[in-house]
């Protein structure tokens, strides 16, 4: 009777069925499972693509260190932290051995400085998607020169970066990130005008902006969204008190399109255009008349319970903007009276 694969000893597992396995724990399990034999160890090294370390709450600065060097197949490292522990040496010794990398989470490491930036520049040219929401000591000059490298990126998010977000950076990311689809830029007060149209410019791809707290900005920035990034779906403008209708009829009018413009979205693949979330919140210089003809023009912007995708909270006067949900559940209620 013939007999299936026999395993011996935990270092006989074939290659294959040992990453299948790994596959289905977590990450910190998978950590001691390198330290298994030479075998295990190997095997892990060259097949391991994704690796959170979100889980460690003391020694992450170490553990990186040591992790790294072994693990040069990485596409996707997270290493989103509650409390920081992240030094520059732990971000050069990935940018020196994990040069495929793709996917970088480094939120709220606030003990990074610029030299954490040099070095994925030089060592991590593939970035597609970088988190470094949170980071504080970063330098507009150090983000300017990591655009010039990692021209990939298509997800960036800079929450936060209040030195990092300048201006003068926007411009280098608007110049060199030709693919950028989101870009995070929440509480950067630093950012104005200038660096929105640069965006707009460089990036007409952007499929979703954060704006909210940028204070500085005005409608300009959004006019030059509107008119350059043809499939915009999410902005946030939260407390960007300066937009005024000027803004919004300017994003409402983006929704007549020639259909030769229409089928060329779809021949490159793109879902139906339009927006589907924006928040205005806080925008107290809107009048009910030009919001209201936005969210017409956008049947994905709702207003009522449950699906709310355009945000007026704080904005009194818009009470009486509504999405055709809305108005349609109040026709529906008044054709059936209560009865007697």
């Amino acid at each position: 009777m013939g007999r299936g694969l026999i395993i011996s000893e935990w270092k006989d597992i074939p290659v294959e069925l040992l990453l299948r396995i790994l596959s289905l724990v977590d990450d910190q399990t998978v950590i001691v499972a390198s330290g298994v034999c030479h075998g295990w160890r190997d095997a892990i090294s060259w097949g391991l693509t994704h690796l959170s370390l979100s889980w460690c709450k003391k020694n992450m600065n170490d553990l990186v260190l040591s992790l790294a060097p072994k693990l040069p197949k990485l596409l996707v490292l997270i290493l989103r932290q509650d409390t920081p522990q992240l030094q520059d040496d732990a971000v050069d010794t990935i940018a020196s051995c994990c040069h495929d990398l793709q996917e970088l989470d480094l939120s709220k490491s606030f003990r990074l400085t610029d030299r954490s930036l040099y070095a994925l520049a030089r060592g991590c040219p593939n970035l597609i998607k970088l988190n470094i929401s949170g980071c504080s000591a970063f330098s507009d000059t150090a983000l300017a020169y990591l655009s010039g490298f990692c021209r990939k990126l298509k997800i960036l998010n800079l929450c936060g970066c209040v030195e990092a977000a300048s201006d003068r950076a926007l411009r280098a990311i608007g110049y060199n990130c030709h693919q950028l689809q989101s870009l995070s830029l929440g509480w950067c007060d630093r950012v104005g005008d200038e660096g929105v149209k640069s965006l707009a410019y460089g990036c007409p791809d952007l499929r979703a902006l954060d704006l909210c707290g940028c204070v500085l900005i005005t409608d300009d920035s959004v006019i030059a969204l509107a008119n350059h990034c043809l499939h915009l779906k999410s902005l946030g403008l939260y407390y960007c008190q300066n937009i005024t209708d000027r803004a919004m009829y300017s994003l409402a009018q983006t929704r007549v399109k020639s259909k030769h413009e229409v089928w060329e979205s779809v021949k490159k693949g793109y879902e139906e255009e339009g927006l589907t979330n924006l928040n205005i919140s806080q925008c107290t210089a809107l009048t009910p008349p030009a919001v209201q003809l936005l969210c017409d023009s956008f049947p994905s912007l709702h207003t009522c319970p449950g699906r709310h995708s355009l945000i007026i909270s704080g904005c009194l006067n818009l009470t009486s903007v509504h999405c055709a949900c809305a108005v349609q559940a109040h026709r529906a209620a008044s054709s059936f009276p209560l009865a007697h």
